[in-house]
């Protein structure tokens, strides 16, 4: 596994895991890693220093780089901003999401704004046959 820092078009930075480079070659290629911020699938590696150990142990490596928890908790709250927005703007289709998006993109219905559900495969395929989709992270709801 690697972890590279990446950065969108809107200069958004943010990280994320990969198996090998080359499988961060070909998500980069098919467009598959959305900024999280932004959503934009123009994203490229960001300038990275690297870790090394100086010897003698843990207490020498660098401590890893996180979020904070305020900037964590604004990212929620425009998750959950996000998500108001959609289910407030579109319909729900739920697990027939690829087969009304498809539907609406060939004229078989009227046109609408939808949201629902949509493995990977049928997301990959509908971008494939040239319709617009976007997948976003929903978060669980919370009670509190």
């Amino acid at each position: 596994m690697i972890l590279y820092s990446l950065r969108c078009a809107d200069d958004h930075a943010f990280e994320a895991w990969f198996k090998d480079s080359k499988a961060y070659d070909g998500q980069v290629a098919a467009r598959e890693i959305l900024c999280p911020v932004c959503g934009t699938a123009s994203v490229a590696k960001a300038p990275m220093a690297p870790r090394i150990a100086k010897g003698g142990g843990e207490e020498n490596a660098a401590p890893p780089q996180t979020y904070s928890n305020s900037r964590a908790a604004e990212m929620r709250r425009m998750l959950g901003e996000l998500r108001r927005h959609v289910e407030e703007n579109s319909d729900y289709v739920g697990d027939k999401f690829a087969e009304e998006a498809r539907k609406i993109h060939y004229g078989e219905t009227d046109g609408r704004n939808i949201h629902g559900e949509a493995s990977d495969d049928q997301a990959r395929e509908l971008v494939e046959e040239g319709i617009e989709v976007g997948r976003i992270p929903w978060l669980p709801r919370t009670d509190s």
